[in-house]
């Protein structure tokens, strides 16, 4: 069974409109990141940085403003990979650096989390940035699905979503993004064939099928859907994204 995507005119102007009406930092930076490529390091502790951010972000409110996004920005981060070397228990120390910074909700889960993960990472000699590395090198959907479907597999508390957040967030996707309720809001919205809802997204077929019709959309309309998704995402926190807050 094959799904054929019928594409109009005013869908690519519904698209080139969201776009233009969201030429704000935010969009700039996604531009110049995974588009452009600059300024992209894949290294320890760009991995540990973003696998926390995809952690917290999936438990709580991320707007520009809010406590994830400070802690985030936070300059140096005080989680690194010299200091989980030197913890004794990295669940422990991650749990109370995130209560130092006012971060409580859901702890005892990220922490667990975030410590299976990178004993994993740690198991598996850091060969994670060497996959991270090669989507630097090529300009593929599947590629970028392969990776993202990998580490939903392999990653504890990161579903599809978080696995492609994971992956834009270092620049490294242009076709796979990360759907939330925010992106399927303004699909139905758009149009899209199907009535959608956020709830499904946590199974990979369904998350396929949706991201699917993103990306044949996208294809029509000569965007990237990585800018699509910024685009979205920013329209709905009027503004208040700034080049400081735009950090991923």
């Amino acid at each position: 069974m094959e799904i054929i995507w019928s594409i109009s005119d005013n869908d690519i102007r519904k698209i080139e409109e969201v776009i233009n009406n969201n030429q704000n930092p935010y969009l700039k930076v996604r531009r110049e990141r995974n588009v452009d490529r600059k300024n992209i390091l894949i290294d320890e502790d760009s991995v540990i940085r973003t696998l926390l951010m995809c952690l917290l972000t999936s438990q709580q409110r991320s707007g520009p403003n809010s406590l994830v996004s400070q802690f985030l920005r936070k300059t140096p981060f005080p989680v690194t990979f010299n200091d989980i070397l030197q913890a004794e228990r990295v669940d422990s120390f991650v749990k109370d650096v995130l209560v130092e910074n006012g971060l409580t909700r859901y702890i005892n889960r990220i922490s667990q989390f975030f410590a299976t993960n990178i004993a994993k990472f740690q198991s598996d000699q850091w060969t994670i940035i060497q996959e991270l590395e090669k989507l630097l090198k090529v300009d593929s959907k599947t590629a970028e699905r392969s990776v993202a479907d990998k580490l939903n597999i392999e990653l504890n508390g990161i579903g599809p979503k978080q696995a492609r957040n994971f992956l834009t967030a270092l620049g490294l996707t242009k076709y796979e993004i990360p759907i939330d309720s925010r992106i399927t809001n303004w699909l139905n919205k758009f149009g899209f064939p199907v009535t959608l809802s956020s709830a499904p997204l946590g199974d990979m077929g369904y998350y396929h099928f949706v991201l699917n019709g993103i990306q044949e959309i996208c294809k029509k309309a000569e965007v990237y859907p990585c800018l699509l998704d910024a685009a979205i995402f920013s329209s709905f926190d009027n503004n208040a994204w700034n080049e400081q807050n735009s950090v991923f």
